[in-house]
């Protein structure tokens, strides 16, 4: 018999010896038993790999469960957290109503201050222009006064120098008014006026007013240069009697040899 022919026979018949008779079961298990692991090792193994699977599927569900309960708690975290952003955005928006409504409020109180401002301002201008008028008004008004005051003091003050000087001094007071012709003194034709004082031959000339001013105190030295050379006589001294002599107009005087007296000054050695 050749071995294919014994390998066929031995499959045939070895399931029927291996069940029916011990001795053949026993013999094909020591056979085997270098390759294939008994019934009962191969139970325990499986055991114990089912029990590694149980313990793997006990650790798998308690990190699922872990991992859920995570989940569960940041989603309710979440949950809390959209809730206070609803919350702030519902308060930003009513805040940011309430603000548009004090900002209209604020424009509407603007507009109506700057209505107020401009009629105030109107009024205030319609009262300075009627307060103006009224200031050129009286300062027309003052200044003819001062004026007309001026005149009448100068006009007083050389009517008493005449009754003093002449009563009590035995001087001539005069009057001298006479007509430029050519503008010697004024650059124009004009009328020059001249108080003089007239004591034993000599001449003195007086300029009496109530301001003198640095281009009047020229004036006067133009005025006496001019009665020299109509009347021919020369003038001993030139007096300025005035209460408000400009400072400026010092020096001038003293260059022009003009005897200058003012408030504070006295009339002397006549």
């Amino acid at each position: 018999m050749t071995a294919p022919e014994l390998k066929k026979t031995i499959e045939e018949i070895l399931p029927e010896l291996i069940a029916n008779d011990p001795t053949v079961r026993d013999f094909v298990l020591r056979t085997v038993s270098n390759y294939y692991a008994g019934k009962a090792e191969t139970e325990n193994k499986f055991d114990r790999v089912l029990a590694r699977l149980d313990r793997a599927q006990e650790e798998q569900a308690r990190k699922w469960d872990e991992q859920t309960r995570r989940w569960d708690e940041q989603a309710r975290k979440w949950d809390e957290q959209t809730r206070k952003w609803d919350e702030q955005a519902r308060q930003w928006h009513e805040q940011h109503q309430q603000n548009m409504a004090f900002l209209a409020r604020l424009d509407r109180k603007q507009e109506e201050q700057a209505r107020k401002w401009d009629e105030q301002h109107q009024q205030n201008m319609a009262a300075f222009d009627e307060l103006k008028r009224h200031d050129r008004r009286y300062e027309s008004t003052i200044g003819a006064l001062g004026s007309r005051w001026g005149l009448y003091s100068e006009a007083s003050f050389r009517n008493a120098l005449k009754g003093i000087l002449e009563d009590s001094f035995g001087v001539q007071v005069l009057n001298v008014t006479d007509f430029d012709e050519t503008g010697e003194v004024f650059g124009r034709p004009d009328q020059v006026e001249l108080d003089i004082i007239i004591k034993n031959g000599e001449v003195i000339v007086c300029e009496i007013k109530s301001s003198m001013s640095k281009t009047d105190m020229y004036g006067f030295d133009r005025k006496v240069t001019f009665y020299q050379k109509r009347h021919d006589r020369p003038v001993s001294r030139k007096l300025v009697i005035s209460p408000m002599v400009d400072d400026r107009a010092l020096p001038g005087a003293q260059a022009l040899d003009i005897e200058v007296y003012s408030y504070a000054d006295a009339v002397e050695n006549l």
